[in-house]
């Protein structure tokens, strides 16, 4: 009765708020049927087009949020294909996902994946949300679900120093599929965690590796090694480093550095690759993702890119006195190069092969400000460097794999490139 009665007293004041909402409903009725009519413009099929209206209706997808990677690839795919992926879509928890095209995207790849496999597209039930909350609202991390990945955490709230380096991360794999943030934190049968310092990642492969997390199901845990190198074939010769790290500064976000080889015959001349280094993994993925699509050209070239395999810095108790140098002119022989690097401590032996050395120190120290005071240093008329020497079997592996790439590259070429 007190409901009937305020809202009678009231009639007279909320007619025009009822006609402002209707006519406002109406707008919004009209903007969703002019939308739709430009998805079927832009050639999808009616089902799935039906579909996305009811998606933008329910909230869990506006039409801005839709990109035109998205669209095009809704419009490629199959329709039952399509149906089916919407309605993953449509029933998946959506609230710490950023970008909603790029997720749509994501789900559409794994459905191809598995239809090409021939596996039933069978989805794991997601995390208990409420658990999620709860898990969040108790550290204070946030949570980024991104195409094929979950993201929890970052820097501790109260973290005021540099990001962690190289070494702190640890990959854990064979995790179960079914476990999510709320029993672990998160999961496509791995995972990546990175620790504040070396030591507390070390401690982790320790206690962790073959951990039964659950009956019959172990763990495996160790050092992960980030990869923030690409390979870039087919550039051309007679480009310096310089130029090289201009232009491909230009292109993509977060380059580091360019490592290249000098062509056996001219000095001068690149062996027409590089490697470009980023400042870390997520930005070179996204300069992989730009610069393979084919129709990046870099001085009118097309430019052939992989990822190279990542070099693994060997463990702190294990790194040797040896420094190893490279790009050395044949002036600078045993005795000059003894010379140079006796100021920074006692020198066991020195030996020169071709254009490279190796110089073993008595004391670590010693080889360590060696190498931090000579590398980058113009001697003989050119730029050497200077690092601690890795185990042979190492660089054996590093001068296997640059062959393997000039011949594929060669290959590739020869096939009319991309």
């Amino acid at each position: 009765f007190t409901l009937i009665f305020c809202r009678s007293s009231m009639a007279e004041g909320n007619e025009v708020n009822d006609h402002e909402m209707a006519e406002e409903q109406n707008g919004e009725a009209m903007d969703t049927e002019n939308k739709c009519k430009e998805l079927s413009d832009y050639g999808l099929n009616e089902s799935v087009v039906l579909k996305l209206e009811e998606l933008f209706e329910n909230g869990k997808l506006s039409f801005s949020e839709l990109d035109e990677r998205a669209l095009e690839a809704l419009k490629e795919f199959p329709v039952d294909g399509a149906l089916s992926v919407l309605k993953e879509f449509m029933d998946s928890s959506l609230e710490h996902v950023s970008n909603k095209s790029a997720y749509l995207c994501g789900i559409m790849k794994t459905y191809r994946q598995k239809t090409k496999m021939g596996a039933p597209s069978v989805t794991n039930k997601g995390p208990d949300e409420e658990k999620i909350k709860a898990i969040l609202d108790r550290t204070g991390y946030s949570l980024d679900v991104t195409t094929g990945q979950r993201k929890y955490g970052g820097p501790p709230p109260d973290w005021d120093k540099a990001p962690p380096g190289s070494g702190c991360e640890v990959f854990v794999g064979k995790i179960p599929k079914s476990i999510f943030e709320d029993e672990l934190i998160p999961n496509r049968g791995y995972a990546f965690i990175t620790y504040c310092t070396r030591d507390a990642a070390q401690a982790a492969v320790r206690q962790l590796d073959n951990y039964e997390i659950k009956s019959g199901k172990h763990l495996k845990v160790n050092v992960s090694v980030p990869n923030l190198r690409l390979f870039v074939g087919n550039i051309p010769k007679s480009k310096s480093k310089e130029e090289i790290f201009e232009e491909f500064g230009k292109l993509s976000v977060g380059l580091t550095e360019v490592i290249i080889y000098s062509s056996p015959d001219d000095k001068r001349k690149n062996r027409g690759f590089c490697f470009l280094e980023y400042e870390s993994h997520k930005a070179a993925s996204l300069a992989k993702r730009k610069l393979g699509t084919g129709r990046t050209k870099v001085w009118g070239c097309d430019i052939i890119v992989d990822w190279a395999d990542p070099q693994e810095e060997p463990d702190q108790e294990t790194m040797s006195k040896i420094l190893y140098a490279r790009n050395l002119t044949a002036d600078l022989t045993e005795e000059k190069l003894k010379e140079m690097f006796e100021e920074f401590g006692k020198i066991e032996r020195v030996k020169k092969i071709k254009d490279y050395a190796f110089i073993h120190f008595a004391e670590r120290d010693s080889a360590v400000s060696a190498m931090d005071s000579a590398n980058g240093k113009q001697f003989g008329g050119t730029t050497i460097e200077v690092s601690l020497a890795k185990p042979p079997s190492d660089k054996k592996k590093k001068e296997e794999v640059l062959r393997n790439r000039e011949r594929r590259m060669m290959q590739t070429l020869g096939r009319g490139g991309m």
